[in-house]
């Protein structure tokens, strides 16, 4: 940790160990050259705990992108050299001197914090439950692959309970269309298919040539499934807390009618694009942020425009997946993604575009603190807007 005085020259210079004691003794030793609201701190991450203190300290707090900085170090020397007290002290030399032009972090509202750390759990676990399940798909294929095509999905509750039945063929020998019929009933099953049908599709099935005893197969389905059982649990039991936290939202109200959108993806745009808005980006902004807006490259003779790599990957995702949702039930979205793609625009390409006309209309709704309505927005801040920017050649 480095401080400069105004001329910048070194005022003092510490180690900040990440324990309790060594946080609290330097938000202590900042608080002596001044008040924490005019003492702002630059550090090369925009997460973390000592972030989070900071902000919760009242210090600004300037996050510099570690590429950024890197580029950089030729105005503090040619070599490149880099050790934490040189890097701490250009850091404070940065924020000194260009101060101006770097954005300063704003503290996410708790709700929307919430929010996101629900939604991003979600996701985590989406994709755990998607390995867990292909696992479990490959253990059955190579020992038991009747029991793959019964039903639909197979981290469905009744395929787990038909698996906790009967783990093996062996176990299903004697099962008769009456006995599976009976079995269906006990667990609700709304598939819509006989006992007799689904029997059928057990028969067609190949047999396995596995060599393992049945004892072992069915202790390693009956661990596989219990495995994917609790995973499946577990995304029930963040989507029940994220209906609860959507419901006590104040953004919920303004975005809740926009098309298609779903519990699950209202959350993630909430939970991703809610803390840019709060920051005051414009609508420009938001789509760079987001990854919805093209990287233009012009010299001289060169005209390039590519795909924007730096970008909120989370809200991309959830931008995306709303965008794509939104032409089917939208006839302004329609009407834009076909009209891209009729310039020869690829699907990837037309649902960015799509996804940054959205963003104009979500900033709207935020900014006028007025509820998403297709008769309005769309008139006001989406159709107008997509049709400039395309007239000016701005939509890639």
């Amino acid at each position: 940790m480095t401080v400069l005085d105004e001329h910048g020259s070194k005022a003092a210079r510490w180690t900040l160990p990440h324990t309790e004691a060594g946080i609290t003794g330097t938000l202590r030793r900042l608080a002596t050259y001044g008040a924490p609201s005019e003492l702002p701190v630059a550090i090369e991450t925009s997460k973390g705990l000592v972030v989070d203190r900071l902000l919760a300290a009242g210090h600004p707090v300037v996050a510099v992108h570690p590429a950024a900085f890197n580029a950089m170090r030729p105005r503090w020397g040619a070599s490149r050299a880099k050790t934490d007290n040189a890097d701490s002290f250009m850091l404070a030399d940065l924020l000194r001197t260009d101060g101006r032009h770097l954005r300063i972090l704003a503290p996410t509202e708790t709700a929307t914090l919430e929010l996101q750390a629900l939604s991003r759990q979600r996701s985590d676990l989406v994709a755990t439950r998607t390995s867990l399940t292909n696992r479990l798909r490959a253990l059955l294929e190579a020992h038991w692959p009747g029991a793959t095509r019964l039903f639909k999905q197979i981290e469905a509750q009744i395929s787990l309970a038909f698996l906790d039945r009967f783990p093996t063929p062996q176990a299903a020998v004697t099962l008769t269309p009456a006995k599976l019929d009976a079995f269906l009933r006990r667990h609700s099953y709304t598939g819509g298919k006989s006992g007799a049908q689904l029997l059928d599709r057990l028969k067609a099935a190949p047999k396995a040539a596995s060599r393992v005893s049945p004892e072992v197969v069915a202790t390693l389905v009956t661990v596989q499934v219990g495995q994917v059982r609790a995973i499946v649990g577990a995304i029930k039991s963040l989507e029940a807390a994220i209906n609860q936290a959507l419901d006590a939202h104040p953004y919920a109200a303004l975005f809740r009618a926009l098309p298609r959108v779903g519990t699950v993806n209202l959350a993630q745009i909430i939970g991703e694009v809610g803390p840019m808005l709060e920051r005051g980006l414009n609508a420009d902004q938001l789509a760079a942020e987001v990854g919805m807006a093209p990287v233009t490259r012009a010299s001289g003779k060169v005209h390039a425009v590519g795909f924007r790599h730096g970008a909120n990957r989370p809200a991309r995702k959830a931008l995306t997946h709303f965008a794509d949702n939104s032409r089917h039930d939208n006839p302004w979205a329609a009407d834009l993604y076909r009209r891209a793609r009729e310039r020869g625009k690829r699907h990837p390409q037309t649902v960015r575009i799509l996804g940054r006309g959205w963003l104009r209309v979500i900033h709207a709704c935020f900014r006028d603190g007025t509820p998403y309505d297709s008769a309005v927005h769309h008139v006001r801040h989406g159709t107008a807007t997509a049709l400039e920017q395309q007239r000016n050649g701005q939509w890639r």
